[in-house]
């Protein structure tokens, strides 16, 4: 594995590998794509097997921050950390200062949040050792948890997947299945609920799934039996890569529309949903309500600013599908074609001249 191959893949600036022996840190911080402003995005820790899975893993989220931000018309590039370890055994006070200063010392370039394995909680340890945080609430600009953000934008995304498959956005006995009952797949679940859509439930903790269950009247399923629900909607809110070729097959749904990063384990799953007449709504486009609500912060946080732009995704979502649909192309591409074209913009518009500075003519 040559490290400089793999970020030449997909245009990587930087990779920072962080080790604190006393403070039995690992992790790697990933910045892709700096054109349209810092890179933003969360820090993960996770059980990973090897270095090779986590550096993967980094890359390919750290990618989707940046077609994240720029579909969702921020000013900003996109970025990932993870922590190699399990968040429920081997997360410390110490490591997670440690992880803050060596965000620290890339001097903004690169600004953190919260994501699977990292709470809220947990960042203010991170802040007390940098400034480049986002998401927490000590800060006099702070937003909290973006997770009820991220799972309304997702709502009104998937509001959006059935008016372009279904006919209509009304979700009132609309079948959802939702793969996660963290904390984004608990608010989605509440918004779903409350407009009457029928919910199946799976999660590796039985503790989540029995709330959702007491909550929102769903019906819970085993992890495994989530993709043979028959349903309209299938919404993945837990980790990427679970549309591969043995669940491909078995969904028994019109439409994949969750929250999850990186759903599809590679870009032909994409051309699979396609090929079966799926509707997909494309991971970073859908589930962009967390960046909308922790960029916020950065320009003067207003919450009902924010969950306005997060409204918003709905009707993106429609350009995408719009898109598809007179190029003849998946929707993944679609959405891609449509981040790379601001970036292509951003870029050429970067290289113009300067009139100002430009020698007068003789």
């Amino acid at each position: 594995m040559d490290i400089f191959d793999l970020m030449d893949d997909e245009g990587h600036e930087q990779v920072i590998f962080c080790h604190d022996p006393r403070a039995k840190l690992k992790s790697i911080i990933a910045i892709h794509d700096t054109t349209l402003g810092p890179a933003l995005g969360g820090t993960r820790m996770w059980p990973y097997r090897n270095t090779q899975e986590a550096l993967i893993d980094v890359l390919r989220l750290s990618e989707g921050m940046t077609y994240k931000a720029s579909v969702a018309g921020l000013a900003l590039g996109g970025g990932k950390a993870v922590i190699i370890g399990d968040p429920k055994t081997e997360k410390t006070e110490e490591l997670l200062r440690a992880h803050g200063q060596f965000v620290d010392t890339l001097c903004g370039r690169y600004i953190t949040a919260e994501d699977v394995g990292i709470s809220v909680d947990d960042m203010e340890f991170v802040y007390q050792e940098t400034k480049y945080v986002t998401g927490i609430d000590s800060s006099p600009r702070g937003s909290g948890d973006p997770s009820p953000v991220t799972a309304f934008g997702c709502y009104h995304g998937i509001k959006a997947s059935c008016l372009k498959q279904l006919g209509s956005d009304d979700l009132k006995g609309v079948r959802v299945a939702v793969q996660g009952a963290g904390h984004v797949g608990y608010y989605l679940c509440q918004d779903l609920a409350a407009e009457g859509a029928i919910i199946t439930i799976t999660d590796i903790e039985p503790s989540k799934v029995e709330r959702v269950v007491n909550d929102f009247g769903a019906t819970a399923v085993e992890p495994d039996a989530i993709y043979d629900v028959e349903c309209e909607v299938f919404a993945p809110c837990a980790l990427g890569a679970i549309i591969n070729d043995r669940t491909v097959r078995r969904l028994r749904c019109r439409i994949v529309a969750g929250a999850a990063n990186n759903q599809l384990a590679e870009d032909r799953h994409g051309d699979a949903l396609d090929a079966r007449g799926i509707l997909y709504a494309p991971d970073y486009v859908i589930n962009a309500g967390g960046l909308i609500n922790v960029y916020s912060e950065i320009v003067g946080y207003d919450h009902d600013t924010s969950m306005q732009k997060a409204r918003g995704i709905y009707d993106t979502l429609l350009s995408i599908f719009e898109i598809a649909e007179e190029e003849k192309i998946p929707s993944y591409k679609a959405a891609d074609w449509l981040a790379c074209q601001r970036l292509r913009e951003a870029r050429e518009e970067s290289e113009k001249p300067d009139e100002m500075s430009a020698p007068a003519p003789v």
